[in-house]
């Protein structure tokens, strides 16, 4: 096991399924202590702590609603308590309520603004002073594809990811002076739970879109995640990572 993460706290959100999981458990394969958020998918934390856990690793199940401020607040008062303020981010909770403009509701609009946008400016700002401090921080926000290209019925979700990466380029350059980082990585489709349940038709359109010709592996996130919160990666801030097999090219 790697040790360049020993000692290092760090918080992923929505770590219980797909990205969030093969995230957090990567990170803890490094020798970081990983804080495991999640909100309705408490029995998947669960199994992310157990997996963590008994590989030798360390990790703590916490739970918030990453569109309420007080919850998360809570969280990282939390995560503090326990072990350290957190010094590595990754801002992965989101969700997706799919619709065409014409039909879309305004809840439908307001909850993915709120968890995917709101989301990650109230666990940013709830863990920044610490990194301040400390003179030394990783923002990783996790992006889409959707947020560079754009995608029909997809106008709340590709808002939320395009405002993922100005909120990220200008906290860079906020906290650059600080030994602290912020970087974007844009997914594109992966073999996760959201493309299980997609039918053979569907599969195949998507499958259209990507010049390499296949999904990713959630693993190719997880380890580009890594990298970007390593020391090793201390001069790239402010950028946007596309993995997605050429989608966005």
């Amino acid at each position: 096991m790697s040790t360049d993460f020993d000692g290092k706290t760090v918080l992923v959100t929505g770590a219980s399924k797909g990205l969030g999981k093969a995230i957090a458990i990567r990170l803890a394969e490094t020798g970081a202590r990983v804080a495991v958020n999640y909100n309705s998918s408490e029995d998947a934390a669960k199994e992310v702590v157990r997996a963590i856990t008994e590989s030798g690793g360390q990790a703590l199940m916490v739970h918030a609603d990453v569109s309420k401020l007080d919850q998360v607040t809570a969280m990282v008062e939390q995560v503090q308590e326990s072990w350290s303020p957190v010094e590595v981010l990754v801002n992965n909770a989101g969700i997706i309520q799919d619709q065409l403009m014409m039909r879309m509701s305004d809840e439908e609009w307001h909850r993915v603004i709120d968890v995917n946008l709101n989301g990650t400016f109230y666990c940013t700002r709830s863990v920044l002073r610490g990194m301040v401090r400390k003179r030394w921080g990783r923002i990783i926000n996790i992006g889409s594809v959707v947020g560079l290209r754009g995608n029909a019925a997809q106008t709340n979700y590709s808002a939320s990811k395009a405002a993922i990466i100005g909120f990220t380029k200008a906290l860079a350059k906020e906290v650059a002076s600080r030994n602290i980082t912020a970087n974007v990585v844009t997914p594109g489709y992966f073999e996760t739970e959201t493309t299980a349940v997609l039918t053979p038709e569907q599969k195949a359109r998507w499958l259209s879109l990507i010049p390499q010709g296949h999904f990713g592996e959630p693993d190719d996130v997880a380890h580009m995640v890594a990298f970007l919160a390593d020391e090793k990666s201390k001069y790239i801030t402010g950028q946007v990572i596309s993995i997605d097999g050429g989608m966005a090219v």
